[in-house]
């Protein structure tokens, strides 16, 4: 009798352990749905404020407000974003000095209970969201010291978004310092920055997944000689410096330390069709499940392959076909990604993790890693003959997603595809994007998942976004 009993004890932690692992690993999810809503604001500031075009100083601001309602398979949840973000730019000199900064003020306000962190409302910043320094050293010495380097030579100082290649492997706002050199038709891009402490870690396992401590150095060289492409390769590593405690404490480390090869190009086979592709092989270190005296061999690869057509058609049309690549582990049972219950003591690590950003779908939203992807997408403007400016700016889109395993038994990111079947599911994303003055635009976005037999529960997840954002 007290063996059952026992039994049912062990059986009950077990099971409270595992509830809680899935509720953090659900938040990856979440993440990359927020993720991609930065990207967005980040490519619309990108757009509206190019600092070529500052004269000495500017400043200006950016207000949007959002309304998030989506399933995550544990429950439906509804978040408010307000979100305020004020910016200054100098260009003095000629363009020799160059300087950037620019804060961000948030506040997120969930429904009751709704909140990953238990904090219904919760007021984020003032942050630093980008602030730098670029000093043109070639044109200093050529104006001021009479000395005309035969190189192009630049140094950025500060916090700003940093990518290599086309962005698989590396892409994100680091704090960085960045050289930029050019001999001829050759740009080499040297990097030397760390992550920003407050963003989410990589492995949502450890003590504390909300902040991150890593260091990357890496170079890449660029040709633009060609016309029409532009092949690059590059190399970077990151070291993990976030202390976790006494190990012994845990019975596990969690270091994880990667090195990235990539090589790719971007450009256009004819004057309507454009592609882009990225190759990354990813070698390192990092600690298995239950491991804290040594780690395992890292050997992983992943992909990138993209075909843009855009026909000279009126409503200016864009479809795009996309194949997405990122290699898993076959002991990884839980997780793709985190080190507890991760990979498997005494063999290597095959799971392809990095720091990039691709567009995986609203409703998945799954982290790159032992999966295969497929995306067809298509957007155009119907209104574009039309008399009105306003009407002119009113923009339809979809995305179309397939997502099949690498490895059928091992995980994804997401921990509810619990079955041993390669068939993850497939997704369908509808957007409208809207300016409805200079100042003014608004946009909505709707996905569906619907869960393959890689899921015990095939129910249809949503979700739903929509919000305005004004520019002053």
């Amino acid at each position: 009798m007290r063996y059952a009993v026992l039994a049912c004890l062990c059986l009950l932690i077990f099971a409270g352990v595992s509830t809680a692992q899935v509720q953090r690993d659900r938040t990856a999810s979440y993440v990359n749905q927020q993720r991609q809503v930065e990207e967005e604001v980040r490519q619309q500031l990108d757009r509206d404020l190019p600092l070529t075009q500052k004269v000495l100083f500017d400043w200006g601001g950016w207000f949007g407000s959002y309304l998030f309602m989506f399933d995550d398979a544990i429950k439906n949840r509804t978040l408010r974003r307000q979100d305020v973000r004020l910016w200054g730019s100098l260009n003095a000199d000629q363009g020799i000095h160059q300087a950037y900064i620019r804060l961000k003020l948030s506040y997120d306000d969930f429904n009751h209970n709704d909140s990953y962190t238990g904090n219904d409302d919760d007021f984020e910043g003032p942050n630093l969201d980008r602030g730098w320094y670029q000093l043109d050293l070639a044109k200093l010495l050529r104006k001021h010291g009479g000395v005309d380097l035969p190189i192009d030579l630049s140094v950025k100082a500060g916090r700003d978004y940093v990518m290599f290649g086309t962005g698989y492997a590396l892409s994100m706002p680091l704090d960085a310092v960045q050289i930029t050199t050019g001999l001829g038709d050759i740009k080499i891009d040297t990097l030397l920055g760390k992550t920003i402490s407050s963003y989410d870690n990589l492995d949502t396992s450890r003590p504390d997944p909300s902040r991150s401590d890593r260091c990357f150095y890496g170079v890449q060289a660029r040709y633009t000689g060609f016309q029409k492409h532009e092949p690059f390769i590059y190399y970077f590593e990151q070291n993990d410096r976030q202390h976790d405690g006494w190990p012994f404490l845990w019975k596990q480390k969690w270091d994880y330390d990667s090195k990235y090869l990539g090589f790719g190009s971007t450009g256009e086979i004819t004057p309507t069709l454009r592609y882009s592709g990225e190759f990354v092989f990813q070698q390192g270190r990092s600690y298995a499940d239950k491991q804290w005296t040594g780690t395992e061999p890292i050997d992983a690869y992943g992909w990138d392959l993209e075909l843009i057509y855009t026909p000279r058609w009126s409503t200016r049309p864009r479809f795009s076909l996309e194949y997405m690549f990122a290699g898993g582990d076959a002991d990884r049972l839980l997780s793709p990604t985190n080190s507890v219950i991760g990979n498997l003591a005494g063999t290597s690590d095959k799971s392809f993790n990095a720091f990039g950003y691709r567009n995986t779908g609203l409703a998945l939203a799954p982290d790159l890693s032992n999966l295969h992807i497929w995306r067809l997408g298509g957007s155009f403007f119907p209104l574009d003959k039309h008399s009105s400016d306003w009407l002119r700016k009113f923009e339809l889109g979809t995305d179309f997603f397939l997502y099949h395993k690498n490895r059928t038994a091992a995980a994804i990111s997401d921990p509810f595809a619990n079955t041993a079947h390669g068939f993850v599911g497939w997704e369908m994303d509808y957007y409208i994007n809207w300016r409805l003055t200079s100042d003014l635009s608004w946009t909505i976005r709707y996905g569906i998942f619907f869960p393959g037999s890689a899921y015990t529960n095939e129910e249809s997840r949503n979700f739903f976004l929509t919000g305005f954002t004004w520019s002053f």
